[in-house]
């Protein structure tokens, strides 16, 4: 990293606003001469470097510069990597180099091909020349595949009229050698080198290693632990980790998992010694790594694993399978495993393409008739027997009948299953109709079905489902997950019949396979399938549900897979989707753990769009600048303490800088792409008194008939969690809407750009129940208590039947966010969190706390409700008249009616939340926090019993209600005070 600098902002953030639109700037030349000399902040790097080419000429060695355009600037930019500044049309401001350093280098041949890739380094955040450098074979195969299918699409493109290229971009739909003997064991070596931190470690004993092998979640066999070491720095085992599971059985994503165990003889003192038997252990780092490559091979030879030190709250077997099987980019101050896997043969040993495995489940008695007619049993039986372990020791029973082709050996093809014939197959159809009648008539296998996600199978109910199973693909296809978590993973006889049903299974809704790409179903010919039935979405089904298809690629275990293809296929189909794919994955970007990945895709998508890149950059270009007046806002904050007017003025004056003006106007939002952001409306700007001084940036939009659009940029808070619940709550008015119910929900735009960073939609002609009840009252403390103020400000704004209307608004907007904000255990719901729109609307806002995370205080619950449901809410419902009973119970019917519905989809409710788990989201970590939304839908129970809970709680938030008005009084008292 660079050295820290002090005032690293008052270069470009404050640039103009002295007056002075000059900076110095070193330039170094190739030819050993170094020159400093003031240019113009706001100037192109191209008009740079025409002023550096004349003021070389008075300098030596000037002719043996050559032509300018055969050079380049190089700078070192504000993540302290090298950057190529092959774009010159950008301005220096906009490049922001770390230190007013230029370095004029030799441009290579290509240059079209550099300038392409110079501009798609900056706009998805990861310079090119770093995915270059990266020594992974997946990585280049990926690219390589990538570019050559863009190009394609781009020379189609150019064959394009308008009209075509058009309708595709702005489409409203898519529509080997044989082995005689067994491989014998080899003797493998694991060793690990500890890093760790000694203020966190006493006295350490002892040092060891847990190993297991997963496919998913589930466990395939028992975990291996090494033997211990107790020096202090450097950790060797020479001994072999076994595993008791035939090599034949292995799943093609079986993964196995690390995890370093530091054992303590004490621990530091506590407070509290009643745990301190806890301790005893203590888990360093972890990592993963897949047994098989890309290709399908078996891993061989001496891998380094850099370790993670972050560990989740939910564990299996002290693991953590579900983390990343990418190892930590930072490997200064990671801890290294060294493990070895042994060369098995001269050739590579392959996991068998689907072909050579399908057969081997071709029909319901295939195992059976295995058993009894099988040419290899006395093979099979020696290699059940075999054991693998981690040098790994695997050992390959082949036929050479199955051979991929002569240099590729087949690891499960030998111990194929043969299919039955004609005759045994009708008699086994005639039996297993018997035996479904039999368990159909003591087994309640339609009640199985009808559970929730989350609920877990017992060993007898996932032998019934799978004795069944050709049942379950007659009566309950959207079973298919059940049925699947019933399978036998370390059984390579289950897995081939599965991958033979999978072909026969009827296709899925989109809704019901977007829990097959959970993290519990790893197997890649469920996934395919769970794309195809993707491939049903129109483009706003898909738009609804991209959040979650975009984190679930990290689940991914390979670059090149079904569901990248697919995103990166209707992304390109469609610039809407493109647009929201491109900053759903680059606001990602700072995470290490996916940063390639989505680094990967993120250029294919760029190649495959080209005329999108410019759009894009635009808006990156914007943030950037929201970001430095952000930053200049902070500062002078902290640093002067400035009066709010002066540093106001002094945002205003950044704001104004051609620089700013350019970069601020003319661009699609980042919300919205359907929005053209005109330019900046600087005398309405401002930023907010909250902790991170939120910018309120004002739009002129010549699209919407010259009103404004405003919008607030967030620098400093994590916007992925709103994003999720807004997310959510758009999917309960689209569920609400079919079923013909409309509770006119305001699910305002809200977006994650970067790094804790990011856009909000100001909703227009709204205001805070804080503000409404402040100007009502006098005094601070009786405000939050004045039932009528609600009321008279929506007869301030509306009369006759516009006051009517207004009063159905609210009340049906109550009604539908009373409804979510208790099945989402949305918490934090004071008076400023709460809004209504002149027209009636009432719409929550900011949640940075959800599924039951309530705040307390001193150990205190400060919010006792349910939901929220205060007095002078159903003063409003009622029009103002107390004994209006039929306005309430017209506003209760609209919550059960609304609670109901959404109880019917509480299966999608719990996948939705449950794909986010590896999201990073603060209070959505584990299985444990989406139990609350089972609570709250009471799924497993009728109708009726729900029904009864909802009751129960409606009247409690309506009992409790005085409880709601206390807290937000303390609000208002505590924010006037501050």
């Amino acid at each position: 990293m660079p050295p820290a600098k002090t005032d690293q902002l008052d270069l470009w953030a404050e640039s103009g606003l002295n007056g002075d639109d000059q900076v110095m700037v070193d330039f170094l030349l190739p030819t050993g001469i170094y020159i400093q000399m003031e240019v113009p902040r706001e100037s192109t790097i191209q008009h740079i470097k025409l002023l550096l080419w004349k003021e070389a000429q008075t300098y030596p060695l000037f002719s043996l510069l050559g032509e300018m355009e055969g050079h380049m600037f190089e700078c070192v930019n504000q993540a302290a990597v090298h950057e190529e500044l092959e774009d010159e049309t950008r301005r220096l401001c906009d490049v922001r180099p770390f230190l007013p350093v230029l370095k004029l280098i030799t441009r290579n041949c290509g240059r079209a091909e550099r300038i392409l890739d110079s501009k798609i380094g900056v706009l998805i955040g990861k310079g090119l020349h770093e995915l270059d450098a990266l020594q992974d074979q997946q990585v280049k195969d990926f690219r390589s595949k990538m570019k050559r299918i863009s190009e394609e699409k781009m020379q189609r493109m150019q064959l394009m009229s308008w009209g075509e290229w058009l309708r595709s971009c702005y489409s409203t739909q898519l529509g080997t050698g044989s082995l005689e003997n067994l491989i014998d064991k080899h003797e493998g070596v694991i060793k690990i080198t500890m890093h760790y931190d000694q203020s966190q470690v006493c006295s350490v004993i002892l040092i060891q290693v847990r190993a297991g092998l997963f496919h998913g979640t589930e466990l395939l066999c028992k975990p291996a632990v090494s033997s211990e070491s107790s020096s202090r720095s450097e950790h060797v085992w020479n001994k072999t980790l076994e595993f008791d599971i035939a090599v034949c059985d292995l799943p093609r994503m079986a993964r196995l998992c690390f995890a370093i165990y530091a054992v303590m003889d004490k621990v530091k003192k506590q407070r509290s010694t009643k745990n301190t038997h806890l301790n005893k252990y203590q888990t360093i780092p972890w990592v993963n790594t897949m047994v098989f490559d890309y290709r399908g091979q078996l891993k061989t030879g001496d891998i380094i694993l850099h370790c993670w030190s972050s560990f989740p709250d939910e564990l299996e077997e002290m693991l953590n399978p579900i983390g990343t099987i990418q190892t930590n980019p930072y490997t200064e101050n990671a801890t290294e495993l060294h493990i070895s896997f042994p060369e098995y043969s001269t050739q590579p040993v392959v996991f068998p393409a689907f072909d050579k495995v399908s057969p081997c489940g071709s029909g319901p008695s295939a195992a059976e008739a295995w058993r009894k007619k099988s040419l290899w049993g006395s093979q099979v039986d020696l290699a059940d027997e075999l054991k693998k372990d981690l040098s790994l020791s695997y050992s390959s029973v082949t036929d050479e009948r199955e051979l991929l082709d002569d240099d590729v050996i087949s690891l499960i093809s030998a111990s194929a299953l043969l299919a039955p014939s004609q005759d045994e197959q009708e008699m086994s159809d005639e039996d297993e109709e018997v035996e479904t009648e039999s368990f159909q008539s003591s087994c309640p296998l339609k009640e199985i079905m009808e559970r929730d996600p989350l609920s877990q199978l017992c060993e007898n109910e996932k032998d019934l489902i799978w004795t069944l199973r050709y049942d379950c693909r007659e009566n309950f296809p959207q079973s298919l997950p059940k049925l699947l978590l019933s399978v036998k993973w370390s059984k390579h006889e289950d897995m081939a019949q599965l991958q033979a049903l999978l072909q026969i299974w009827p296709k899925l809704s989109p809704r019901d396979a977007l829990e097959l790409l959970d993290f519990n179903y790893p197997d890649q010919y469920v996934r395919e399938f769970a794309v195809i039935c993707l491939r049903d979405m129109s483009d706003d089904e898909l738009l609804q549900y991209l959040l979650q298809l975009v984190q679930v690629l990290r689940y991914e275990p390979y670059y090149d897979c079904a569901l990248s293809r697919f995103l990166l296929e209707r992304a390109q189909s469609s610039r809407k989707i493109g647009h929201f794919l491109f900053w759903y994955l680059r606001s990602e970007m700072y995470m290490p753990a996916v940063s390639v990945h989505f680094a990967l895709i993120l250029e294919a998508y760029c190649r495959g769009c080209i005329p999108h890149i410019e759009v894009l950059k635009k808006q990156v270009e914007a943030l950037n600048k929201l970001k430095a007046v952000s930053e200049l806002i902070k500062l002078g904050t902290i640093k002067t303490k400035t009066k709010q007017a002066h540093l106001k003025e002094a945002m205003m004056t950044c704001l104004r800088q051609t620089g700013f003006i350019e970069t601020l106007s003319d661009l699609q939002s980042p919300l919205n792409p359907n929005i053209l952001l005109a330019g900046v409306h600087v005398e309405r700007c401002k930023y907010m008194d909250s902790k991170m001084k939120p910018l309120w940036i004002v739009y002129n939009n010549k699209l919407l008939g010259g009103d404004t659009v405003s919008i607030i940029f967030k620098n400093g808070d994590d916007l992925r969690q709103d994003m999720l619940t807004l997310q959510i709550l758009r999917l309960m008015d689209l569920l609400w809407k079919e079923a013909n119910l409309d509770l006119r929900i305001v699910p305002y735009g809200c977006l994650a750009t970067g790094d804790h960073s990011g856009l909000i939609e100001v909703v227009s002609s709204a205001d805070t129940i804080a503000n409404i009840q402040k100007t009502s009252s006098n005094m601070a403390a009786a405000a939050a208590f004045n039932k009528d103020a609600l009321l008279n400000w929506l007869k301030d704004k509306n009369s006759g039947d516009a006051l009517d209307k207004a009063i159905e608004e609210f009340t049906l907007s109550c009604a539908g966010y009373c409804v979510a904000t208790y099945v989402l255990g949305i918490g934090d719901r004071h008076s400023d969190n709460i809004m209504v729109r002149s027209t009636g609307q009432l719409f929550h806002i900011d949640f940075g706390h959800i599924l039951g995370n309530f705040k307390s205080k001193f150990g205190i619950k400060r919010e006792r409700v349910p939901f929220i449901l205060t007095h002078d809410f159903i003063h409003v419902i009622q029009q103002g008249k107390t004994g209006n009973t039929e306005k309430f119970g017209n506003f209760r019917q609209y919550c059960e009616e609304a609670y109901l519905i959404l109880r019917k989809n509480g299966n999608l409710f719990i996948t939705l939340f449950a794909l986010m788990l590896t999201a990073g989201l603060p209070e959505l970590t584990s299985v444990k926090d989406i139990q609350y939304l089972k609570d709250s839908l009471a799924l497993g129970k009728t109708d009726e019993e729900a029904l009864k809970q909802f009751r129960q709680k409606f009247d409690e938030a309506l009992r409790e209600s005085w409880t709601t008005k206390v807290n937000w009084m303390a609000h208002i008292v505590e924010n006037r005070v501050t």
